[in-house]
């Protein structure tokens, strides 16, 4: 029989630079496996995505992480990581795990905020533009965001060539920028706790 890996990391695309990050800073012997995070654009495909990485994996390794949010599957992500016997990060999204309790605190009134992460800046053009088609039909930009108020940047890195584009996002959705350097967030101590602590016997 072969031995088991000790570490599995199944990530949403959008996180895997910062778990990366956190795996070698941590000293973890783990392979990391990435999901689209395009998938956001239709969580549907978030779950059967997962699902495929998870069932490919095979009884390979000792433990496997799901470093995702809910994501607006409404509980079918986690419905599947049960049937794998995986575990994930708590909480509804990457936003929520960046911003920690404050942000939770600030949701339900900040509902025509859009929020941006370093990875959404990056990604701008390929994620938004072009993934919600404003790239073709420059009129959907009004039909997705006339109702945004401001944008919050969750800034993970204090790159200064991130926050000139995330100053070019706001202007072109017309609306005053927020940066707010919340590095890690909350992703890193509830990562730390589901790979360090002591697996189930």
């Amino acid at each position: 029989m072969t031995e088991k890996r000790p570490l599995a990391l199944v990530v949403c695309g959008a996180l895997a630079r910062e778990v990366r990050g956190i795996a070698a800073r941590r000293g973890w012997d783990a392979d990391l496996l990435t999901i689209p995070a395009l998938d956001h654009l239709s969580p549907r495909k978030i779950v059967e995505d997962v699902e495929r990485e998870l069932a490919g994996l095979d009884g390979r390794y000792e433990r496997i992480v799901v470093v995702y949010g809910d994501c607006g599957t409404f509980g079918a992500l986690d419905r599947i990581l049960e049937r794998y016997g995986a575990v994930r990060t708590e909480g509804p999204h990457c936003y929520e795990m960046y911003g920690g309790a404050e942000l939770a605190a600030e949701a339900d009134r900040r509902l025509s905020t859009f929020f941006l992460t370093d990875w959404l800046v990056r990604n701008w053009e390929r994620a938004v533009v072009d993934g919600l088609g404003i790239g073709r039909f420059p009129f959907l930009r009004n039909t997705y965001f006339d109702h945004i108020t401001d944008v919050l940047y969750l800034r993970q890195s204090p790159e200064p060539s991130l926050e000139a584009k995330a100053r070019e996002i706001a202007d072109f959705l017309g609306v005053p920028l927020e940066i707010r350097d919340v590095g890690l967030g909350d992703l890193e101590r509830r990562l730390i706790e589901l790979v360090e602590e002591p697996a189930p016997s």
